[in-house]
């Protein structure tokens, strides 16, 4: 069946989005098999980032390359309506495991939406803005853009991340952690290691015990609160007592309270470690924080609707653990919209090799263009209503006057 065909009944409107998005149906799907097929990480997706500019070109948008600074970023507008729309476009592949998140989907229902969209801007009263914003996974490019502007002037904000199956597609009341990511550096003396071990300060030894300390800690810390880290360094010598050592962390909570608790207390663990053994220690930020999510309520109630309309279940279904997404930081000044959509049957977890086999098949790619209809007729369904269209419209988000002093 159709999305056409899922659309009958719905409307003038929602049925030529439906035959918008079939339209764009095999190309879209071409570009994100490619996307797929060449994984790039963060900052690095020259290539991906040229090809959706080009298929948005086609589509009839004006497209800006390089937004906020970043290479690989990118502005396509169509339409000058007083209510700005931004469909966020994610492309970043992961190290080794490549599009083991799906970024592939996110970019194929984001374009598929703003194309089949672009028609009707000038219906709808809407200037519609796909934003290609890089560096998802890590990097936080959505925070970079947002400091440098890329989002000034939108009234609402919307993308869509599939998952496996068993999460449910109804966003409101969903969130994601706030999670900062860090390098701890611990500075010893080297010395040799069978004539003088006595006269050195093993490093490595610092950061087996600082591994050890967050170990124990994660026995004292609530169950939705999480602690990752590795020894990026730890020696280059067995005869030498390492004199340097690097450990990689990052510290995850729903509400900022609590991960700034948890940060603390997790800084305490390589603290203890450096006094333990006399190395110096270091801790510096080596990303943007990214913030917990806020799905806007009026936003999630049209997607649900919308999946309901689409034949999906939308009764309460298990969420997410865990996780976090710089879209979080959007969420947090611009009303926006990031529901998670199972794959049905999809029993392997995001950022595994299974998943990324799964991000390529027909099942996903079904979904993909399921959610890239949602997404339209979600904004369809908002600009179409006065008092909704007016909410989003009256204060669409402006950087304040210090950070945009700072910016010129």
């Amino acid at each position: 069946m159709t999305l056409t065909d899922l659309a009958a009944g719905s409307g003038r409107l929602k049925t030529d989005l439906a035959a918008g998005v079939e339209r764009w149906r095999e190309r879209v799907l071409a570009l994100s098999r490619s996307l797929h097929a060449h994984p790039e990480v963060a900052f690095e997706e020259t290539a991906s980032s040229a090809a959706l500019t080009q298929l948005l070109e086609q589509g009839g948008f004006d497209v800006e390359r390089g937004t906020g600074g970043l290479p690989t970023a990118f502005t396509a507008t169509a339409g000058s309506g007083e209510l700005t729309v931004a469909l966020c476009v994610e492309y970043d592949a992961l190290p080794e495991v490549g599009h083991a998140c799906g970024h592939n989907l996110i970019a194929g229902a984001s374009l598929a939406s703003a194309l089949a969209l672009a028609p009707h801007v000038d219906e709808l009263g809407i200037t519609l803005k796909a934003i290609g914003t890089p560096a998802e996974e890590h990097g936080g490019g959505k925070a970079l853009l947002l400091e440098a502007g890329a989002f000034d002037g939108v009234g609402l904000a919307l993308m869509v991340h599939l998952v496996q199956d068993g999460v449910t597609c109804a966003p409101a009341g969903t969130s994601s952690q706030a999670v900062g990511r860090y390098r701890a550096v611990f500075s010893g003396k080297a010395a040799h290691a069978a004539a003088a071990p006595h006269l050195g300060v093993n490093a490595a030894d610092a950061a087996v015990l600082s591994q050890v300390a967050v170990g124990l800690l994660r026995q004292q810390i609530p169950g939705d609160h999480r602690v990752a880290l590795f020894v990026a360094e730890g020696g280059i010598a067995t005869n030498v007592i390492p004199e340097r050592a690097v450990v990689d962390f990052e510290c995850r909570a729903f509400t900022l309270q609590e991960y700034e608790a948890l940060l603390a207390r997790v800084r305490r663990c390589f603290e203890g470690a450096a006094l333990a053994t006399g190395a110096e220690l270091t801790i510096e930020s080596t990303e943007p924080l990214y913030e917990p999510l806020v799905q806007d309520e009026t936003l999630a109630a049209h997607w649900t609707a919308a999946m309901r309309a689409l034949g999906r279940d939308t009764s309460p279904a298990g969420r997410l653990s865990g996780g976090s997404t710089d879209m979080g930081n959007v969420s947090q000044v611009i009303p926006s919209l990031h529901p998670w959509l199972s794959i049905p049957g999809a029993d392997v977890p995001i950022h595994s090799h299974g998943f990324t086999a799964l991000a390529d098949t027909p099942r996903a790619y079904r979904v993909m263009f399921e959610a890239a209809l949602a997404l339209a007729w979600t904004v369809a369904d908002t600009a179409t209503d006065s008092e909704q269209r007016k909410r989003f419209a009256t204060t669409p988000y402006r950087r304040n006057p210090t950070q945009e002093a700072a910016a010129t």
